[in-house]
């Protein structure tokens, strides 16, 4: 198995590996990898003591596995707040940095329960679809729901690779790396009958997760015209930690 979703060539900017491979087409991108790796370039031009607070990306088009360049760019510069965008050929994502304090507010909203984490983890995906590399990338553990099973599902996640070679992995990369499945965990409609492709993903983090497990809690609706939006909750051992909010667009094969 690979062993990181992106090498980082001297005379290049990035080169995706088998582990970034979605479960639809053997030659396409999963929505995660890309997640973590155009939200960690702009978390590493981040000035010390802000943090990425919102993510938010556009798919413009689908995006192959090979050769990739990376751009960050700073839109809206200041001392507290700042927006950054990060794009490629086919990504457009921004972020706003906000400036952290210690002690400047207090603590609200945090301890939310969250589900047990079992012990045993997914060893199968969908039924119709072959291993691929992104799901082999992550350790997935239901507590509620399953790849196999339609409705609302809560999941546990651990990454077993790195992001970028020779790049430690960054809580924020732990849950952008992991988001995107949102809507794949919690299909309301027989993925061997139905499309349903998502066209953005947003986050919001009020903080950043500790440890190595995050998770989400996760569920879709879907509308007779064919558009549908995933909700997810974040979270890890503590309680909640964050949102995220998927707009899809639902087809029958």
């Amino acid at each position: 198995m690979e062993t990181f979703f992106y090498s980082h060539p001297s005379d290049g900017n990035f080169v995706a590996t088998g582990a970034t491979v979605g479960p639809w087409d053997p030659k396409l991108q999963h929505g995660g990898p890309l997640a973590a790796l155009h939200g960690t370039r702009i978390e590493r031009v981040a000035k010390p003591g802000m943090r990425l607070a919102h993510f938010a990306m556009e798919f413009l088009a689908p995006v192959a596995v090979g050769p990739l360049d990376v751009a960050t760019a700073a839109l809206r510069p200041g001392k507290k707040i700042e927006l950054w965008s990060a794009t490629s050929a086919s990504i457009r994502a921004t972020a706003w940095l906000l400036r952290v304090g210690v002690d400047r507010a207090e603590s609200v909203g945090q301890s939310e329960r969250v589900p047990p984490m079992p012990d045993v983890a997914a060893s199968t995906y969908f039924k119709t679809v072959p291993r691929f590399g992104y799901g082999d990338a992550l350790e997935w553990r239901f507590a509620e729901g399953g790849f196999e099973s339609l409705g609302p599902a809560a999941v546990w996640s651990k990454l077993r690779v790195a992001i970028v070679e020779g790049e430690d992995v960054t809580p924020l990369a732990r849950v952008l790396a992991m988001i995107d499945s949102a809507n794949g965990i919690s299909a309301e409609l027989d993925v061997a009958k139905y499309l349903f492709v998502p066209v953005n993903l947003t986050v919001s983090l009020a903080r950043y997760p500790e440890g190595d497990w995050v998770g989400m809690r996760a569920e879709t609706s879907v509308a007779r015209d064919g558009i549908g939006t995933t909700r997810a909750r974040i979270f890890d051992a503590g309680g909640t930690i964050g949102r995220a909010l998927q707009t899809l667009y639902v087809d029958r094969r």
